[in-house]
């Protein structure tokens, strides 16, 4: 299968690692200077501390993407889709599948004209070394639902992902989305903040107060049912996780933007327009913001 991933952050070096093992996949990065080094190096995973043997997988600028393979996933950051709609809405020949988090981005999906869009949640863990190498901290999986078309390309991607890199279809985007949106929400500012690994929300019986408050929240604003589904996929997403930072701690501690607007913000908003008083959502969705801020004072 031919497939395009657009992005050469922690996700795209990640999935253009395991696809290229049975499929020819090329990747687009933002810059000339990471897709040369890709060229020159070729793709490098570390796994359970163990360097993997590098893969060969051809890299050029997203401008030269042009849409001509089966599949193209899209693995950058919910803040920097925008500034990609353009390319994007030029060349959506074939199936596109977004892996961002949040909610935000699925306002942008209906003025792509591809024939198959879908929408994917990443459960695994991994952080960029460099331009060439990703660590692949937390093996799970990647849930992935249609959002318009026919799923052809996406059951083909299924069945022949590497067995330690599964893919799971899921029957309605929208409920996969929120739960991974809660997840988000409540882990990624808190530890965020805090400054602890995922796992300390829930051993640390004061942050496990914190963690129900701004679950209660997040739930009253979604007006979400079954709650005690979504706590219990919470909780087991720190306890899986647990000595991982998580990718805003990361963000934060490296200087790097946040994808806080695509998170808190999201509900932020909503709560808003609902009238629905949050202030845990809004007091951490302003720290991560004046964390930014020093960032950019720096």
């Amino acid at each position: 299968m031919k497939i395009a991933i657009i992005g050469g952050g922690s996700l795209g070096l990640l999935f253009s690692y395991y696809l290229s093992i049975k499929n020819d996949v090329s990747i687009y990065t933002r810059t000339q200077e990471q897709a040369d080094r890709i060229n020159e190096k070729g793709l490098s995973l570390v796994k359970g501390g163990i360097v993997q043997p590098p893969v060969q997988v051809p890299a050029a600028p997203i401008q030269e993407w042009k849409g001509n393979e089966e599949l193209t996933i899209v693995a950058v950051k919910q803040y920097q889709l925008t500034g990609l709609m353009t390319e994007i809405q030029a060349n959506a020949k074939n199936s596109i599948l977004f892996l961002q988090n949040g909610y935000g981005h699925i306002k942008l999906l209906p003025e792509i004209s591809a024939p198959a869009i879908y929408v994917g949640s990443v459960e695994h863990g991994a952080v960029r070394a460099n331009d060439y190498t990703v660590h692949h901290n937390g093996i799970a999986v990647t849930r992935t639902a249609v959002f318009r078309g026919d799923a052809g390309p996406l059951g083909e991607l299924i069945n022949i992902a590497p067995a330690d890199f599964p893919f799971i279809l899921e029957d309605d985007y929208k409920d996969m989305l929120i739960k991974k949106l809660v997840v988000n929400a409540v882990i990624n500012p808190l530890t965020a903040i805090l400054k602890v690994r995922n796992g300390e929300l829930i051993s640390n019986s004061f942050y496990f107060k914190i963690l129900m408050q701004m679950f209660s929240e997040c739930t009253l604003v979604l007006g979400l049912e079954n709650q005690e589904e979504y706590l219990q996929n919470l909780i087991t997403v720190c306890e899986k996780t647990a000595n991982n930072q998580s990718s805003m701690y990361k963000d934060i501690e490296n200087g790097r933007q946040t994808e806080i607007d695509a998170i808190l913000g999201y509900l932020l908003e909503l709560s808003i327009s609902k009238n629905i008083k949050a202030p845990l959502i809004h007091n951490y969705y302003h720290c991560i913001k004046g964390k930014e801020q020093e960032r950019e004072g720096a």
